[in-house]
């Protein structure tokens, strides 16, 4: 199926950057279309902070837009995500997704965790 494994996250100053990737892997990764990060933080559900499709449309969580940009390379299998102007309100779980035409599912990584401290 799909394996994905994000990493970079942290522990960062508010107003601060940091740079997630999500590599992935599997017997079905040619047939991902979109991409996507969500995040959790402690007792909110998770929620859709981007997305972008095979063919490079990108969504973004108003929350998150002029801050965040998410970007894909489709060769390597990787999605990333680049957070600027951290606020402390972005400390969650930010977990990768990506979903399959063959499988007709969608995959999840294990979350990094991103910490703003003010």
């Amino acid at each position: 199926q799909v394996q994905l494994v994000e990493s970079g996250g942290g522990l960062v100053q508010a107003g601060g950057s940091l740079r997630l990737s999500c590599k992935a892997s599997g017997s079905i990764i040619f047939s991902i279309n979109g991409m996507g990060w969500y995040r959790q933080a402690p007792g909110k559900q998770r929620e859709l902070v981007a997305d972008i499709s095979r063919g490079g449309k990108m969504n973004y969580a108003d929350s998150v837009k002029g801050r965040f940009t998410i970007s894909r390379d489709n060769a390597k299998n990787m999605v990333y995500l680049q957070m600027n102007n951290l606020k402390p309100e972005d400390t969650a779980v930010y977990y990768c997704n990506v979903d399959s035409w063959a499988s007709l599912g969608d995959y999840w990584g294990q979350g990094t965790l991103v910490t703003v401290a003010s």
